[in-house]
Order: C-alpha cells, then sequence, then structure tokens
C-alpha cells in the first residue's frame, strides 16, 4: 500500500515535486498558505515557467490523484508522509537562512497529526535544522501520535525540475529509525519502479541528519566554486590575451574536472546558489568551522565582479570613460537580451541579467529588457526600465546589444538581420554562448567574456 503524500508549500520546489508524484501514481495533496497559489494550481495552472509541468497537472488533478488545499487540518487527516517544502531565503539581517517558513509550516501541521506520521524536509536548511524540527514537534504533535522526521533533500535543475524528479541521478535520505526508512522507501517506490521499466537504477544514500542536511549545500558549494573558478580564468585570461573558451574545453576533457559549469559569463544566480553559499557559510561559522568555507567568500565575490565587467565592457565598446563611480552612458540606447537568470525558466531571483541591467540604468544607459519567460518577474523586480515584447523591438535603434541569458532564440539569432535593426553593431556576450565569428562577418564589433578582442 503506497503513503499518501503532502508537499507543504506550492512554490517552485513543492509544486513540481507534488504534481510529478501524482504522475508516479500517488495520492498527492499540495498545501499552501498563498489562497491565490493554490487557486491557480486548482484551476490547472503553473504560476511559474517550468517546461513539461503544466500538462502533467492538468492531467492529475483530472484522474483525482492530485489535489490542493490551504488547510493544514485536511494535510494532517490526509498525509502519511508529509514532505517541507518552503523557501528559505537569506535574512534580511545577515548571510543566514530565514527558517521562519520551515518553523511556520512544522507547527501549522503538528498540532492536527492524529496517527505516526513521517515529516520529511526538502527544503535546503542549515545543518542541525532537522534536529530542531523534531524539537518542534516534540512540543506541538501530540505526545501519543509517534510523528518522527526524516530528511531528504531535493536536486532540482530549473528547466529540467520533471525529469529530476521523475528520474533522479540520486536519492538522499536522512533518517533515525528502520521505520522511517521504510516510509520513504514506500514514498519513492514509483521513482525506482519506473527506474527498472527503463533498465535504470537510482541510487540511495541512507544517512543520518546531518549528512543529508549537508549534500545539497555541499553539491551547491561546490558548483559554484567551479563557475568562479573559470570566471577567475576568464579574468586571467583578459589580462593576458587569451580565450577562456578554449581553455575550459581543453581542461574540461581531463575526466578529473570534467566539462560541465566551466562556460564563463556572467556568473550564476537563481534562488539557489547564491543564498545558499552564504547560508552555508554563516552556519559553518555558528559551528565552529567558519574557516574551512572562507573560500566561499572569494567565489561570491569573483561571482559579483563578473556583473561590473558587462559594465565595463559596454563603456569600452561605446568609447565612453570609466569613473571612480563608474562610466557616464547617458544618453545611450542599449537592448538587454535576457532577464532570467538561466534559459527555459522564468525565475529572476538574484539574476546576473537583472543586475547587470541595474548597473546600466544607473549608469544613465536607457535600457529595454527582453526576454522569452521572464519579463513579468523582471517587471515586478526592476521597473525603471523599458521592456519588448520581441527580441527584434528591444534591439531596434540600440547602440549596443547585450546578451545576458543563453536563450536558444538568442544564441541562434541572425546577426545579419539584427543588424539591420540597430543604431550600432555592437554586442556583448554574457554568457559566451554566441558565435564569434559569424557576428563579426555580419559587421558586428564583438566582446565576449574572457576572449580576446578581436581586430
Amino acid at each position: 500500500m503506497r503513503p499518501r503524500l503532502t508537499f507543504l508549500g506550492t512554490g517552485y520546489l513543492g509544486a513540481t515535486y507534488a504534481i510529478c508524484f501524482a504522475e508516479l501514481g500517488y495520492e498527492v495533496l499540495g498545501v499552501d498558505v498563498d489562497e491565490a497559489k493554490i487557486a491557480m494550481l486548482s484551476e490547472g495552472q503553473v504560476p511559474f515557467h517550468e517546461p513539461g509541468l503544466d500538462e502533467l497537472l492538468r492531467k492529475n488533478l483530472a484522474s483525482g490523484k492530485l489535489r490542493f488545499s490551504t488547510s493544514y487540518e485536511e494535510a494532517a487527516q490526509f498525509g502519511d508522509v508529509h514532505f517541507i517544502c518552503v523557501g528559505t531565503p537569506q535574512r534580511a539581517d545577515g548571510m543566514a537562512a530565514d527558517l521562519s517558513y520551515v518553523e511556520s509550516a512544522v507547527t501549522k501541521l503538528a498540532p492536527h497529526l492524529t496517527r505516526k506520521a513521517l515529516i520529511v524536509g526538502k527544503s535546503t536548511v542549515p545543518v542541525g535544522t532537522a534536529e530542531w524540527i523534531e524539537q518542534l514537534v516534540r512540543r506541538h504533535a501530540p505526545a501519543d501520535a509517534g510523528v518522527e522526521v526524516a530528511w531528504s533533500p531535493e536536486f532540482l535543475q530549473e528547466g529540467f525540475a520533471v525529469e529530476d524528479v521523475l528520474r533522479p541521478n540520486r536519492i538522499i535520505v536522512g533518517v533515525k529509525s528502520e521505520w522511517a526508512n521504510a516510509m520513504l522507501y514506500a514514498a519513492h517506490k514509483g521513482v525506482f519502479d519506473l527506474a527498472v521499466t527503463e533498465d535504470r537504477e537510482v541510487p540511495v544514500v541512507v544517512t543520518d541528519f546531518a549528512t543529508a542536511e549537508l549534500v545539497k549545500v555541499a553539491a551547491n558549494a561546490f558548483l559554484a566554486t567551479k563557475i568562479s573558478f573559470i570566471n577567475a580564468m576568464a579574468e586571467v585570461c583578459e589580462a593576458a590575451g587569451a580565450d577562456v573558451t578554449l581553455l575550459a574545453r581543453a581542461i574540461g576533457y581531463d575526466p578529473r574536472i570534467g566539462n560541465k559549469f566551466l562556460r564563463a559569463g556572467v556568473g550564476f544566480g537563481g534562488g539557489c546558489l547564491p543564498k545558499d553559499i552564504r547560508a552555508f557559510q554563516a552556519r559553518a561559522q555558528e559551528i565552529g568551522a567558519g574557516e574551512a568555507l572562507r573560500f566561499l567568500h572569494e567565489v561570491d565575490l569573483i561571482n559579483q565582479r563578473r556583473r561590473q565587467r558587462v559594465v565595463q565592457l559596454a563603456a569600452e565598446l561605446l568609447g565612453r570613460p570609466y569613473g571612480p563611480a563608474g562610466p557616464d552612458l547617458s544618453g545611450v540606447r542599449m537592448a538587454v537580451l535576457g532577464a532570467a537568470f538561466k534559459p527555459n525558466s522564468d525565475d529572476v531571483r538574484d539574476s546576473p541579467a537583472l543586475s547587470v541591467v541595474r548597473k546600466l540604468a544607473r549608469s544613465g544607459a536607457q535600457v529595454t529588457v527582453y526576454d522569452p519567460e521572464g519579463m513579468e518577474n523582471a517587471k515586478r523586480d526592476f521597473s525603471d526600465v523599458s521592456y519588448a515584447k520581441a527580441m527584434t523591438e528591444a534591439v531596434t535603434g540600440a547602440e549596443l546589444v547585450c546578451v545576458l541569458t543563453e536563450w536558444e532564440e538568442f544564441r541562434n539569432a541572425d546577426p545579419q538581420a539584427l543588424g539591420e535593426l540597430v543604431a550600432g553593431r555592437r554586442v556583448i556576450d554574457g554568457r559566451n554562448c554566441l558565435d564569434p565569428s559569424v557576428w563579426i562577418a555580419a559587421g558586428w564589433e564583438y566582446r565576449g567574456m574572457g576572449r580576446p578582442v578581436t581586430p
């Protein structure tokens, strides 16, 4: 008998998991205090862009496997396994994670749990959170209910999240009892069954709370470090006249290094990597291991520097002096292609593209932004620039074009056709996703990140 599952929090993480686990055949209830979000999901509309998710939502609502509610009481009555999927943003007063949403979810659910159930953390949290949740459960749940806690971190990549849930590259479970381990196995049996039909294996690591909590932040810290490493090499390449794209390709052939996450550009962003590496540093400091993660401070600084480098390149291309307060770009018309932090997403949280837009606007430039999916979120985040409905509209009359998110539409754009629309054929390739030879042949002055200037 499969357990019934609830997902507490129906943002990007919770909604994706709820929909995909219904697709795997589970009875699922998604829970959120945001009535508007629950209404949207109940009507078959995903409140964010994730390829393939809309269709799965409508299919599983229709089958009756999937429902959404604002009631924690209903969740307690319905579910056998309750997954915590709420946000853990960076605190306003420092680098640490804000756990108020986690606390709220647990304290709202626990008093209504009248039978044995498992509360499982999925949100990315500081090490020690699971033990703290156990204390919250002891305080707020009925003593005779026998509620247990476990931890099973998520590893979703925006743009590929459906695949990441249905076909994960590993499952991590932090448990304290055989019963909790068996419940988590039952809660993932649909994933294992699908793997069997496709002749795949899903590695499972069963561990303690602390290790399970550290897996996600350690993975994100490693990836952030790899990205900042190649961006540090881009800085060296710019000084030396070398080409970071060829350097990355050459070292990426080494199987010990690998070629993934070695694309130099404007750096990483989104709702995970930036805040996770900061929260990791803050927590390490709290537990007396701060020295071990000092390097992550430099990782963060490198990432921020690459955003400012785009502004420097803009000043160089436009022949504007760069003073102590930055360049004066007043009166310059610019097009920025990209607002989301990565392609196939509408997420603009800590987006390098939007960060650059702000810097350019502050320097006096007249900026027009276009993104295939992230426009509405970008407008809410930063409304002091113009937003175009199409790429051609954005570039018309521009003296400089900046490509800051590597959407396929931008990578495959025709530089000859765009050249007919702009006021000046100048392009900054902030993602090193364009073919310089093609753009230069079409008469464009091209600048990449960590690439030599071609005459």
